[in-house]
Formats: C-alpha cells, sequence, structure tokens
C-alpha cells in the first residue's frame, strides 16, 4: 500500500480550525525575501477551483482569488504538521507487516502477510486503515494497492482525494495504458517533452519504445527504470523505518539554482551539522540522503546505505555531494532548499527523538 494524505498542510488546518473547511486556503512558505515573496505549499479544493495550486507563486495565488473575501492565506506552521503526522503514522503503522515512513504526509506499507496477499483482504484492510484515520484524527487519505511500490504510488493518485484505488496483478496493464506519462514519479516537463518527440503521450505509448532506445535517450539507469515503469514494474522492498531515528538538516538558499558550485558549500556546512550532531550523542549512521525542495515546492529525495557505519564527516561529505551531482543530472528547475540526512543509526544511547530541523 501506498498511503498519501490528501492537502495535508492545509486539510492540518482546517481540522485544527474547523471554519476553515468552507474557505479557500492556501498554506504558504515565504521565502524571507520580503511582502508576499514565497510560493503556496499546499491549496486546499476550495483554492484550487479557483486556480490556486501547489508551487504558485503568493502573489498569483491572491489574484486568482480576489474574488473571495474569506480566502484564507497562513503561514506554514511545521511543529503543528508533524505532530499531526507522528500521530496519524502510529495509527498507519499498526496496519502494517513492515511500515515504511517517506515523509510527513505519506508511507508504504507491505500487507502480504496478514492479506496472505489476497487483494479482495488487502482492499478491505485499506479502507478500515481509511476509516481509522478519518474516525480518530478527522483525517483524510487516498491508498493505492497493488503488488509494488510504484504501482501503489501511482494508484493513490488516481482517485484523490478520499480515493481506494486497487490495481491487482491481471488489471497492471489495462490500469496503466491510458494514464499520461506524468503520471510516473519522475518524469518531469523535460523528460516528457523529450518522449513527446517520439510520439509517447501515455503508458502504453511507451510500453511500445525499446529499452534500448530509452536508455540511448536518457542514460542506462533512467532508460532502465522507464522501461520498467511502462510494464508496471518494481522490485523495490518496502523496508522498515522511523520517521524519528534520523538527524537532518535543510536550508533556505538565498536563491533557486542548480549551479552545483553554489550548492556545494551549503551541502558541506550542513553535513557538519549533521555530523557534529551524530558526534556528540555517540552515534553512527549507515545511511545518507539528501532532500531537495524545487522552485514550485515539489520535493525531491535520495539516498544511499553505506557498507558499515561511520562517523567519518569525509565520508558523509563524499556521499552527499554524489548524490546532489546525481539528482542534478535530471534536475529540471530550480533548488530552492536543500536538505541532508543520515539514519540507519546505531549506539542510539536509548534517544528517541533525534530529528531537528532548521
Amino acid at each position: 500500500m501506498h498511503v498519501d494524505f490528501d492537502y495535508f498542510y492545509a486539510q492540518c488546518e482546517e481540522i485544527r480550525r474547523p471554519e476553515l473547511r468552507t474557505r479557500p486556503v492556501c498554506v504558504c512558505v515565504y521565502s524571507g525575501r520580503g511582502g508576499d515573496s514565497g510560493a503556496v505549499a499546499t491549496a486546499n479544493y476550495a483554492a484550487r477551483e479557483y486556480g490556486a495550486k501547489s508551487g504558485m507563486p503568493i502573489t498569483l495565488a491572491k489574484r486568482s482569488l480576489a474574488g473571495r473575501d474569506d480566502a484564507e492565506f497562513l503561514r506554514v506552521d511545521f511543529g503543528h504538521y508533524e505532530e499531526v503526522s507522528a500521530a496519524a503514522m502510529s495509527i498507519i503503522r499498526g496496519f502494517a507487516d513492515t511500515f515504511e515512513y517517506v515523509g510527513r504526509d505519506e508511507a508504504y506499507l507491505d500487507v502480504t502477510g496478514r492479506t496472505g496477499a489476497d487483494f479482495g483482504r488487502a482492499s478491505h484492510l485499506a479502507q478500515q486503515l481509511k476509516n481509522a484515520l478519518r474516525s480518530r484524527m478527522q483525517l483524510s487519505c487516498s491508498v493505492g494497492v497493488s503488488p509494488n511500490r510504484l504501482l501503489s504510488k501511482i494508484a493513490s493518485d488516481y482517485k484523490k482525494p478520499d480515493g481506494l484505488t486497487v490495481v491487482r496483478p491481471r488489471e497492471v496493464e489495462k490500469f496503466l495504458g491510458p494514464l499520461p506519462i506524468r503520471d510516473v514519479p519522475g518524469i518531469g516537463g523535460r523528460t516528457e517533452e523529450r518522449l513527446a518527440s517520439e510520439g509517447v503521450a501515455t503508458m502504453e505509448d511507451l510500453r511500445r519504445l525499446d529499452i534500448f532506445r530509452l536508455q540511448q535517450m536518457f542514460g542506462r539507469k533512467t532508460g532502465t527504470y522507464l522501461h520498467n515503469a511502462a510494464k508496471g514494474e518494481d522490485e523495490t522492498p518496502v523496508s522498515e523505518s522511523s520517521s524519528r531515528a534520523q538527524y537532518s538538516r535543510l536550508s533556505t538558499l538565498s536563491r533557486d539554482s542548480t549551479d552545483i558550485g553554489f550548492l556545494r558549500p551549503h551541502l558541506a556546512e550542513m553535513c557538519r551539522d549533521v555530523h557534529g550532531s551524530a558526534v556528540a550523542d555517540s552515534v553512527m549512521f549507515r545511511s545518507v540522503g539528501i532532500h531537495i525542495i524545487q522552485s514550485d515546492l515539489s520535493a525531491r529525495t535520495r539516498s544511499r546505505m553505506l557498507r558499515a557505519p561511520t562517523q567519518s564527516l569525509t565520508e558523509l561529505e563524499r556521499c552527499a555531494e554524489a548524490l546532489l551531482e546525481e539528482a542534478l543530472e535530471t534536475q529540471e528547475s530550480g533548488i530552492r532548499r536543500l536538505g541532508v540526512r543520515v539514519a540507519d543509526l546505531s549506539e542510539m544511547a536509548g534517544q528517541s527523538d533525534i530529528t531537528s530541523y532548521f
């Protein structure tokens, strides 16, 4: 299963202030560059009806909602959203054989054992999960159920909001065929344009392209990913994780950029900061990741598992920079915020919450 909370930040505000449910609400990230400089992080569906949406500049969103005197533009409150997320994730974890936290508003669940690999039972379990979040948290979510992570991610977005989509193995080709290629995680505007030049608009079209042609166009790694995605194949397992067992730093940059020369010093500074916290608490890490917030406020993450737990700053910096360079190969828009995290910690000495964002 892939569980994705609907318009999460705005929904958190609606839960906190029920009177907002009938109003257009935009939760905004202000850049700190003055005035209404910044972008909409999340818009509820009432605001979307007027054209306001995630990633839109705040000034443009305000113009689109000029006719609604009751529209609310709220500053993000990450502390509150973290609390709501933690409570919701503790509920979701109870429905999983293996639970993988991805971010504040999404998680993967392997439910093969408790459902006996039966998709009818999995569908019923997903509905129970949705009901539990609704009754205990007043929180709606969309759930995708399928044989693998990739399909479940696509399926959870298929009937938003408050959706439940089940894709059985025999239905994979039928489900994917008519979908636009932008529905595949990782396919952005530039990739879409290049595929369009080959006459590819849907997943069915993509399935017709030879893997060697895809590798020629996008390189071996991305080409292979696109080939497998077209067939609905993904062998990545759901891996047990916790939202608490990590150190992380996230920094807003002075300007949006994809220049490695500009980004490298910021990355190095965050690596030193994270490393210092890990050393101070006498813990080692085995997983290194970077977090990218793009100009439109959409997020990208990359991570890598090291051969063994370490406290080496040099290894942390080397791995983080390699991940950034890899991400920049397919980065299509400016990077607005950049983050570093270390996870899979050992020798934690009983600490349960060591996450700290700047």
